[in-house]
């Protein structure tokens, strides 16, 4: 299965249901007056994390989502059906952000988190609410309230206790293979992994964390080199880092500079990721080279870790299992002590239930301009597109209500001040609504 980090969806709520125009009909009830019932409320679409789920690959081929909208008002001013909320499950560390706006909607962190990403319409009124005094048979009813259209960009960072990070071929996969349940995939290549793994790591002791095998960085990386920069963003995740560095010489590579590149990648992507807890780990140590080369790697980096403190260094083999017990050990020590990185913590709740409102009027954000294609004025704006959307066409009273609340929004004063004419036609924008300008 391919791994899928990255994703954007549209999403569509449900528009309210419509209002009604009713009135009571009843033997022996005289001036039995309106009962036109309420639509329903339209669905809402709400992001929940289920940790059963690994990567956004549901989302590679179904990037549309719609919910259903509300059902009609009935007759006795009955309410009509209300649609349900439709739920879409995501990994845990997925982070949601608007894709038109950029703005961050949330971080789905924990099991069972929810996130409201598109809010339903409320359903229109029917005419059991317009009656009045000087109105006691309103012929008024209200559209359902559209719902919310909004288009997301999801983005998974891994959630992992512990993150592997390490030039190819350094022995990532090897060590997670041999401590956890995980298969990733092992050859004698560069770049055998391709996607990052994540195995549960279980002491006798009864500890367990969760490891990542992170895959391989090379110089430039931060720039896009090799599989560039598009895996880093796992490392943030990560309370504890272990920096696998290959101690055979194989490849004629000096364990210390490949060390030191590591660090600069790491760096130049996010510097704070160097403040972690961090243990260097010199694997291969069962190669004919590796012990001269590990004492003179010691040496070094003792002198100059690049690192604000020293890091704790230790030996491994992970195909012989020297020091593998001691290195989880450590590791674990290390967790118990780690701090919890910002993005676990979500904002706190108060427990107060007293809440200040504070009105603040603001003007409608109505545009209005020339259509040389159309020959009319276009209307356009989210208040006056909503409230078109809203109105029932089909009766005049509703129409002269939509009237009197275009002119109350000060779209009159807007197309008089256009330069608007007696005779010109105005239409809504996104609608099939023309009417004459009077002044």
């Amino acid at each position: 299965m391919a791994f899928v980090d990255q994703a954007q969806v549209e999403l569509k709520a449900g528009k309210g249901g419509d209002g009604i125009v009713s009135f009571r009909h009843e033997k022996f009830v005289a001036m039995g007056g309106p009962f036109g019932g309420d639509g329903g409320h339209g669905g809402s679409i709400y992001l929940k994390v289920d940790e059963g789920l690994r990567t956004l690959m549901d989302f590679r081929y179904n990037r549309h989502f719609k919910a259903q909208s509300g059902g009609k008002g009935g007759t006795k001013g009955m309410t009509g059906a209300s649609a349900e909320d439709k739920v879409i499950y995501v990994p845990q560390g997925t982070i949601v952000t608007d894709a038109d706006t950029g703005e961050f909607l949330g971080d789905m962190v924990y099991e069972g988190q929810t996130l409201l990403v598109a809010r339903g319409g409320r359903g229109g009124r029917g005419n059991i609410h317009f009656a009045t005094p000087a109105n006691p048979a309103p012929e008024l009813s209200e559209n359902g309230e559209p719902g919310q259209v909004r288009h997301i960009k999801l983005e998974l960072r891994v959630l992992a206790d512990v993150g592997l990070v390490g030039f190819p071929s350094a022995g990532k996969s090897t060590l997670l293979s041999v401590v956890s349940n995980a298969k990733p995939k092992i050859a004698a290549y560069h770049f055998t992994t391709i996607n990052p793994n994540i195995g549960m790591v279980r002491l006798p002791d009864d500890r367990d964390f969760v490891m990542a095998d992170l895959p391989g960085l090379i110089e430039g990386a931060s720039e896009g080199v090799g599989l560039g920069f598009q895996f880093l963003r796992h490392v943030e995740r990560t309370r504890v880092i272990l920096h696998l560095v290959d101690m055979s010489g194989i490849e004629g590579q000096d364990p210390y500079t490949q060390y030191r590149k590591i660090l600069t990648e790491l760096a130049q992507y996010d510097e704070t990721i160097l403040e972690r807890p961090q243990i260097v780990v010199a694997t291969k140590m069962d190669m004919p080279d590796s012990e001269g080369l590990y004492e003179d790697f010691v040496r070094q980096v003792k002198a100059d870790s690049g690192l604000k403190t020293e890091p704790k260094i230790m030996a491994i083999s992970a195909v012989t299992h020297q020091g593998v017990d001691a290195l989880l050990r450590e590791t674990a020590d290390m967790l118990d002590k780690a701090p919890v990185p910002e993005s676990y913590k979500l904002e706190e709740e108060t427990d107060s239930d007293d809440k200040l409102y504070k009105y603040e009027e603001k003007e409608a954000d109505i545009s209005v301009d020339w259509n040389a294609e159309l020959k009319c004025w276009l209307i356009s704006g989210p208040e006056v597109e909503k409230l078109a959307a809203m109105t029932n066409l089909q009766r005049e009273a509703t129409v002269m209500r939509f009237a009197r609340q275009l002119r109350h929004m000060g779209v009159d004063d807007k197309l008089r001040e256009a330069g608007a004419k007696d005779g010109d036609d105005v239409r809504i924008n996104n609608t099939n609504f023309v009417f004459e300008y009077s002044d």
